[in-house]
């Protein structure tokens, strides 16, 4: 699911990039942050502020653990 986060939600996440991410700009990769319901999922070019919220994808603990070892094996 993408959702926009609303201005209240995006403080209260940890997000963390990996220490594997590079990129011409030093910033081209995703940012993970962890809920007990959800893994939220979002660029790091476009970090969520409350003047400009930034799309993110959410998804469950099972959908992510089924995906890891996909990007791992690739």
């Amino acid at each position: 699911m993408i959702c926009k986060a609303s201005a209240g939600d995006a403080a209260d996440l940890a997000w963390f990039k990996s220490s594997y991410s590079s990129g011409p700009d030093g910033e081209s990769c995703l940012e993970i942050a962890r809920t007990p319901t959800a893994i939220h999922i979002r660029d790091s070019k476009y970090p969520h502020t409350p003047a400009t919220p930034g799309p993110r994808l959410a998804l469950a603990p099972s959908a992510w653990a089924a995906f890891v070892p996909y990007v791992v094996a690739n």
